[in-house]
């Protein structure tokens, strides 16, 4: 009786060991039991025949670190500002996709960079106690009174894309605009979550976030009192982006995965797991809530170069109007 069960046992040490595996460095929330990670692991260790492993933190300063001795066969999550930095390290490769028919407010040409979402930054409010801005401009001149959480750029992908924001809006006169801004400020925090739970708390009137976050409050709590501030000039663009690694011992696997990222099979676990746009996927496919979100007229975009050139200053200039 004892020998098939040993037959088994061996068979199946045999076909684990035998299984590759994928390692995707990925942040945190990507890969939680609520972000879109588990569907897309189970999606294409489906296809592939294979295991996906999420490796997750701080994504890009992990890879530059390790450099070419990264474990990462693909990284996932990557934003616009930051990509020029990582393509000057020469550790990623082409990513062989067509992004001409993307669903995204911009055409993308990046041949390294893979878009796999977006969204349009804005401030979020309760529509039951606070009157909205209208403009950039309106969210300045409100009283001194209001408050508003914001993330660091230094640690925060939203934190930056707001100081990207004010800089294409205002240029050199940044630094004025951030002084009008500071003594709504209640305070900054570290990452998005942190300040999320302070809104949603009720210790603050506004917070940064997304376009689309109130679609979570709506299909899952059945909240319709969150929106988001569209601004007559324009909300910024953020982008999330994929990359596979040039230094991957799973050359195939990495491909297969950048291929598996527009299929509908990744994009449709976007919406309800990470609460943006899908980067590529028939507007008839997103839930209902996601079709009659506001999106706003134009896209605020600074592209990856810009991005770095501006960085530094930016977040000085940020640093010293909030110091006044």
């Amino acid at each position: 009786m004892k020998a098939p069960l040993i037959a088994a046992g061996f068979a199946f040490v045999a076909s684990t060991a035998a299984a590759e595996t994928l390692t995707v460095y990925a942040p945190d929330y990507f890969a939680s039991e609520w972000g879109p990670g588990p569907a897309i692991k189970a999606a294409y260790e489906a296809e592939c025949g294979c295991e996906l492993e999420f490796v997750t933190g701080d994504v890009l300063p992990r890879i530059l670190l390790e450099g070419e001795r990264s474990e990462a066969d693909v990284a996932i999550g990557l934003s616009q500002d930051e990509i020029a930095r990582a393509g000057a390290s020469g550790l990623f490769a082409p990513h062989g996709q067509d992004v001409s028919s993307l669903t995204m407010p911009i055409s993308w040409e990046d041949g390294t960079f893979l878009p796999f979402d977006w969204s349009h930054l804005a401030f979020i409010y309760d529509e039951r106690t606070a009157n909205p801005p209208t403009s950039f401009e309106a969210l300045l001149a409100l009283p001194d009174d209001t408050r508003i959480v914001i993330q660091d750029p230094r640690a925060s992908a939203a934190g930056l894309a707001l100081v990207m924001w004010v800089e294409a809006l205002y240029g050199d006169k940044a630094g004025e605009a951030w002084e009008r801004l500071a003594p709504k400020i209640l305070t900054v925090t570290k990452g998005w979550s942190e300040a999320y739970g302070l809104f949603t708390e009720g210790e603050a009137d506004m917070v940064l976030s997304y376009t689309t976050s109130p679609a979570y409050h709506i299909m899952a709590e059945g909240d319709e009192s969150k929106k988001a501030a569209i601004f007559e000039e324009g909300n910024y663009l953020y982008v999330e982006l994929a990359a596979k690694l040039a230094s991957s011992d799973q050359p195939e696997l990495a491909q297969g995965f950048m291929d598996f990222i527009l299929s509908d099979g990744f994009q449709q676990a976007i919406p309800e797991g990470n609460w943006s746009f899908p980067a590529k996927l028939d507007p008839e496919k997103l839930p209902e809530v996601f079709r009659n979100l506001p999106v706003p007229a134009t896209a605020v975009y600074v592209s990856a170069e810009e991005a770095e050139a501006l960085k530094a200053d930016a977040i000085e200039t940020w640093r010293q109007g909030l110091s006044q």
